[in-house]
């Protein structure tokens, strides 16, 4: 590591339990699809984020509703509802667990547990913290900006459709991107 905790300074930084505001808040994603990527979110999500009063002992949880997918096509969603993909009849949420949080060369690093389709891997979220401070409503926001990448065959999402001259319809890594804004409670 390049910087240590004593040098990495987070102005307005409040410890305390945050929530997403769904208004301002994005859980997305993106998929290779032929030659290029797709994107798509999710617009039904739980979020909470405690910062401790030290940052390395701050955690994450969250729960995604798969239902609420959205790609801007209806029927790709559909799809990704289906058996072949999230199968949200039986699998209707995918959750994710900190386990710790620690500094990175460039930010932070949030270790923890996703749990899609039964299966729950490791799977780390490179974090920046993009600032704290009050709202107009009286209250105080916190903004978090994270991704991720994740093989969607490691979740048992294996449907694989190969194209005329090599490759595959839909790739197997999923870039995630995360807009948090929370709003701290109590």
């Amino acid at each position: 590591m390049s910087e240590s905790l004593d040098t990495i300074a987070i102005p307005g930084y409040l410890a305390g339990t945050w929530t997403a505001d769904p208004i301002h808040s994005e859980v997305g994603f993106a998929v290779r699809h032929l030659v290029s990527r797709t994107r798509g979110r999710f617009t039904g999500f739980d979020v909470t984020i405690t910062t401790g009063e030290d940052p390395l002992a701050s955690s994450v949880t969250a729960t995604i509703d798969l239902a609420s997918v959205d790609t801007g096509f209806a029927a790709r969603d559909a799809h990704l509802r289906s058996v072949e993909y999230f199968d949200v009849e039986n699998h209707p949420t995918m959750t994710y667990r900190s386990t710790g949080v620690r500094l990175a060369d460039d930010g932070w690093l949030v270790d923890g547990e996703l749990t899609l389709h039964g299966i729950t891997r490791p799977v780390p979220l490179a974090m920046t913290v993009n600032g704290f401070g009050p709202d107009p409503f009286g209250g105080y926001r916190a903004g978090f900006s994270a991704t991720a990448q994740l093989s969607r065959r490691e979740f048992g999402i294996d449907l694989t459709v190969p194209m005329d001259g090599g490759g595959v319809v839909v790739g197997d890594k999923v870039w995630i991107a995360l807009e948090i804004e929370a709003v701290r409670q109590g």
